[in-house]
Order: structure tokens, then sequence, then C-alpha cells
């Protein structure tokens, strides 16, 4: 909102007062003649001088009419050299008087200007300090106010988010006409909380409901509430609601609530601290407006687990509107808006895109397209293309390629054989994802190389036979290390603990241990958006925590003996691809399937089937 300005007569008579100042001056200055003091000398010999006044640096006076008519002559003024002419000017009768010399512009320069400049650095810096610490602004809030002509976000700026979005429309009607509500007694919804995972767009939904709505936005984050001054959150969220209701309607949005709504009684000091009185307020005025007023309070987290209960009861967030991960077709409808947004060139396959992207918010997305943006300027391009998108994804999510780190022929062999044993055991077993490409480039911090699996589809479900495929498919790069060298390398450090959590996630979680049955032994908790897989201690016997190691043991095992028969019986494709990866440094998905077909024809024109073993055969 632009900053609106005050008249003040004030300024008026201080600029008047100005002008008359300057204007007397340069008038008098101007009136004034200045001659040399020699030439003073001169006319009072020659009786040209009818009188003069005299101070302490210079002499003014006025000459003797030329003309006889007895008018006043002409002014002149001399700088003073000689400290005693009253005998001169006694000698040739020159009427002349004392003058003290007042300087006033010297005073008003030494004096009044620089108290008042020190008083409007005084002035400055305890508005900047109350701006920036809240001292001596106690009770006044720090939202920022969008008026209606300043939001200028929409629903059709939000993709992806469809269901959340139609839940929010109905806020957005109630807004443009309440009428249609109250007349049958329906009531909004006092509070709506958007909970999901970070960046996934739930300001924007907020800003785009005030947008529709044409309304004023009040936002604001939970952390603005609690400072160091005891009451000074309370006072704030009483002042927020006061101002709200006077631009009522008008929607209240409070960012990362958990800051100030989490559960009373979890300080460590115990008591009522600052926050906890903050939050009580807030629950305070949640009871106490009129939700027929028009205020709509709005609020966003991440972790909704920790809120109070009394912040999530009806009558208060009556609401929970879900904004989750979006699936292929919401990424698609996202990168087509930022896309939108910047010069492409030839056809950008936009479902490619979102197919290799699987789990990426918008945020990620938003991201992934600035950095395809900045590859094709890098590149001295005009436009971006499909080229560099499938950079910023490889860029994003294994890394920055470091062509220029120096790996060893040894080291660089051994990665080359690694990733192929990814690649192959992925190809031959069922239900995996297909392999799109494999690079022996360094990326990131330690990524020697990577093996890049893109999904066809969104999944949702895992049968157990998909799980173990998965598990042999990343066991499968210290599968060919042991093939290949006999030996064994560090890395497949991240492969390990990869499968170990999803082993353990299987005999804990899933009830996929027939010695265990189906129970489960995770410790159950709500769902935290920022960390889904933490888990606490189990409430089990050490006998079965025993049991637990021995069957993740078991799956581990097993999976690593299926990877490695696989290999054993593709180890032509393993070696004759290794020589290629190892002089191209990448290797695309088709030119793999094309170097298998040469191996091994295949029966199926979608995958190429090799020869593997099942987990099952092995054990028989």
């Amino acid at each position: 909102m632009k900053k609106q300005h005050r008249f003040s007569i004030w300024y008026v008579l201080m600029g008047v007062w100005l002008v008359l100042l300057l204007h007397n001056m340069i008038a008098s200055a101007l009136m004034v003649k200045s001659i040399p003091y020699s030439e003073f000398i001169k006319l009072v010999k020659e009786g040209q001088v009818s009188e003069i006044t005299v101070s302490e640096n210079d002499i003014q006076g006025r000459l003797v009419a030329t003309d006889g008519s007895g008018d006043k002559g002409e002014l002149f003024r001399t700088v003073r050299v000689d400290p005693d002419i009253s005998q001169l000017l006694e000698e040739n009768g020159v009427n002349y008087s004392g003058m003290v010399q007042s300087n006033f512009i010297g005073t008003l320069m030494s004096w009044v200007i620089p108290i008042a400049l020190f008083f409007g650095i005084w002035i400055f810096m305890m508005r900047r300090f109350q701006q920036q610490s809240g001292f001596m602004t106690v009770g006044k809030n720090k939202a920022k106010i969008y008026m209606e002509d300043d939001v200028d976000i929409r629903f059709t700026d939000a993709a992806g988010v469809d269901e959340a979005r139609q839940e929010l429309e109905e806020v957005t009607s109630f807004l443009r006409e309440p009428e249609r509500y109250t007349r049958v007694g329906g009531q909004i919804p006092r509070g709506i909380l958007l909970v999901g995972p970070p960046g996934t767009g739930k300001t924007l939904l907020a800003k785009a409901v005030a947008g529709e709505s044409g309304v004023p936005f009040f936002s604001l984050s939970g952390s603005e509430f609690v400072e160091m001054f005891v009451g000074l959150g309370a006072a704030r969220v009483r002042d927020l609601f006061q101002q709200a209701k006077q631009k009522a309607p008008c929607i209240i949005f409070i960012d990362e609530l958990d800051a100030l709504g989490k559960a009373r009684g979890m300080a460590m000091a115990g008591g009522h601290d600052e926050r906890e009185q903050t939050l009580n307020q807030l629950l305070v005025e949640l009871d106490g407006f009129d939700p027929n007023v028009g205020v709509i309070l709005m609020a966003a987290t991440n972790r909704p687990e920790i809120l109070d209960p009394a912040l999530l009861r009806p009558g208060r967030f009556d609401r929970q509107v879900l904004v989750d991960r979006p699936d292929k077709v919401g990424r698609s409808a996202i990168l087509k808006i930022y896309l939108d947004k910047v010069e492409t060139e030839g056809d950008i396959d936009i479902e490619k895109v979102a197919g290799m992207t699987p789990g990426m918010v918008g945020a990620d997305l938003a991201n992934l397209i600035n950095e395809a943006a900045l590859l094709a300027v890098r590149r001295s391009k005009e436009r971006l293309g499909m080229g560099e998108i499938e950079e910023a994804v490889e860029r994003v999510v294994a890394g920055l390629e470091k062509k220029n780190r120096l790996i060893n022929p040894e080291e660089k062999k051994i990665v080359a054989y690694h990733e192929l044993g990814h690649a192959i055991v992925a190809m031959a077993l069922p239900a995996t994802d297909p392999v799109q490409k494999i690079s022996i480039i360094p990326r990131g911090i330690a990524a020697l190389g990577y093996t890049m699996q893109v999904p066809t589809e969104d999944r949702f479900l895992m049968r157990q036979t998909e799980l173990n495929n998965r598990i042999a498919t990343l066991l499968g790069g210290r599968a060919a290390e042991e093939l290949i060298f006999n030996d064994i390398s560090t890395g497949a450090h991240n492969d390990l603990s990869r499968a170990t959590d999803m082993a353990r996630s299987m005999v804990k979680e899933y009830g996929m241990s027939k010695r265990l049955g189906q129970v489960y032994f995770a410790h159950k908790q709500q769902m935290s958006f920022l960390n889904p897989m933490a888990e606490g201690g189990g409430e089990y016997s050490e006998e079965t925590a025993q049991i637990i190691d021995e069957e993740v043991r078991r799956i581990i095992d097993e999976q690593y003996a299926a990877a490695l028969a696989t290999l054993k019986t593709n180890r032509d494709l393993l070696e004759r691809t290794a020589v290629q990866l190892l002089e191209d440094e990448v290797i695309e998905g088709a030119a793999l399937e094309d170097l298998a077909r040469a191996v091994k024809t295949s029966p199926s024109p979608g995958k190429v089937v090799l020869s593997t073993q099942s987990s099952e055969e092995i054990a028989a």
C-alpha cells in the first residue's frame, strides 16, 4: 500500500518565510554598490561622501547627489582597512556614526540549524527504532495490509491444488455475497487452517482468496506476535482484530501458525509464558467476534500435530484444508504456468517433465524452470528448450555437475560398474521404474555417478514384490562391485541406508514378515510433513526387537543375492556396456535398451526383459 502524506499549513508558512528571507538578502545585496577602499578615501577628500556608518569590518555610506537637487545619493559599501579614520572624516566634514555589526545569518547557521538538524535526526532514528523493535508501539500489530487493488493474485495462479481451491471458493463466495448464507442461517467457518508440506502454495492460496474476493488482506507471521516485552503479543492480537473489524469484510492470514499456536504446557520452565498469553488472547478473540461481520481468519502450518487442541476445535479453526503435493496432472498445470512466464523454443513436452519430477511441489517446479532459464543464458541462448529443462532436473535432483573433478581411472571404473549394476537389475526385475539415464560424471557433494529412473505414473500403493525389487535395485551397485572386482567399496553407503530403511518399514509398519505376522511395531504418531518417516521407539520386547533385526537382515540378504544372480546371468551385457560408459561417460536409457537387445532379444517392445532369478528361487 502506498504511503499517504498529509497536508500541513506549517509547510506553507515555512516556505513563505524562506522565500521572503532570500528575497530581502538578494535585494539588499543588489541595491548597495561595493567600491575599493582607495576610491572611498578619494571620495571623502573630494567631498563626495555625505554620511557613513562605520562597523568593525566594513563601512557603509551614501554619496552626495551629483545633480544638486538635494536628493539622497547612491549607497555604497567598502571594507574597513584603516582602524582610525575619524580624523580624516572630521577634516572633510563627513557625518559618521558607529554600528555594532549583527550577523543574523551566522547566528542562524551556528545555533538554530544545528539544533533543528539534531531534533530531525533524533525523530528519524526513533521512528526507525520503533518500526524495527516495537519499542513505544506496544499493542500495534506488524501486519502488512494489502488493499483491494494491491492483491493481483487469482485462483488461476494456483494450479495443482484443485481440491483445496474448491474448499476456498466457498469462502470467496461468502465474502462476495454474504446474504446468500445468512438468509438461511448459515455461517461461514471462523477460521480456515491450510495444512501441507512446505512449498505447496498455502500462502499463495490465501492471497488468491483475497484477490478473488476483492477485500483487504492482513498478512503476518506467527513469530511477529511474540517479543521480549511481556504482554506485547496479546496487545498486538487485540489491535489486529480491532483493525480488521474496522476494515471488514477482510481476511487475516497468519503464516507459520505453529510458532504461535504450539500446544500449551510444553514450555520447559512451566507456567504461562509470553507465547501462551498470546495464544490465550487469540483464542479469546476467535470466540468473541461475530462471523457474520465478514472477518475470516486463515492460517498455514506444516506441523499440525503440535498445535494446541483448543485452536482446532469447532468454533475456532472449523475447517482444515489439505494442500498436498501435486500429482502428475497438477505438476503439468504448474509447469505450464511457469513456462508461460519465460521464453521457450521448440516443443516442450510438459507431460515428460512432470513425469521426471515426482514428489516436487510448486516451489520446486518454479526453481526448476528458473534453473533452466539460467542454463539457457549461460549457453548464450535467447530461449530455453527441452535440453535445458532436462539438465535442470538433473541439477536439482542430483546436484551440480562437476566435470573438473579429477577421478583416477580405477575409481572411475568402479563407479561405472556400480551404476550399471543399478541399471541392469532395474531393467531385469519386473515392476521397477524405467531407467532414463546413467552417468559417471560427479555431481553434488559426494555423488560420483548416478542412475536416473523415471516412474511412468504416480503410485500410492506398493506391493511386497515391488518393494523387494526396489531393494534389489539399490543393492545392485554393491553386487556389481563384488562380481567384477571381487571386492567392495564405500560408494554404496547411501544405497545401504535406503535399502535398510525400506526393509525395516516392511517389517515394522507394513506387516510383510511371516514370522511377526500382521502387527504394527512402529511408534504411532501424527503425520509430520517435515519428516514423514519420523518415528520413536517401539513398545515391544527385546525378543521381538531381535526378531525384527533378523527379518530386516533376511530381506536385505535375499535381495542382495537376487541382484547378484541377475548380474551374473547378464555379465556379458554388464561388461560390454561398461566399456561404452567409460568412453562416453553418459548413456541414455534408450541406448542402454539397444545394447541389451544386442545381447538378448526382448520378447516385448515395451520393456527389455533380461535373465533373472527371483529371491524365492535363490532361497530354494
